[in-house]
């Protein structure tokens, strides 16, 4: 009983690292322009760090390099404190007004 749970467990770590390994063949190398995530931000910022945390767990892994633009679409002075903590505390996360968007994307 004990050998079919060892055979088992070496399968499923077999099949895992290949997992692995075939989705870091696969996946892009090099964005070959900027890439930006923008997140509209308004009111007290309710969801907003939690939507950043899950945009920098998805770009920790480095398979996707980009910016994470936070817009500002009205945030009042708690939502605005919420967005400063996180572009203070986190590399390529800035805050802009939703109005100047482009100018920095350019």
């Amino acid at each position: 009983m004990a050998r079919r749970w060892v055979i088992l467990l070496h399968a499923v770590l077999e099949i895992s690292l290949g997992w692995l390994a075939f989705g870091r063949i696969l996946a892009p190398r090099d964005f070959y322009a900027p890439a930006y995530a923008v997140v509209p931000a308004r009111g007290d910022g309710a969801a907003l760090e939690q939507t950043v945390r899950a945009l920098l767990w998805l770009r920790a892994g480095e398979l996707r390099r980009y910016t994470v633009v936070i817009a500002d679409d009205g945030l009042d002075p708690l939502g605005r404190a919420v967005a400063n903590a996180l572009v203070s505390r986190e590399p390529r996360v800035i805050l802009c007004p939703m109005g100047a968007l482009t100018e920095y994307l350019v």
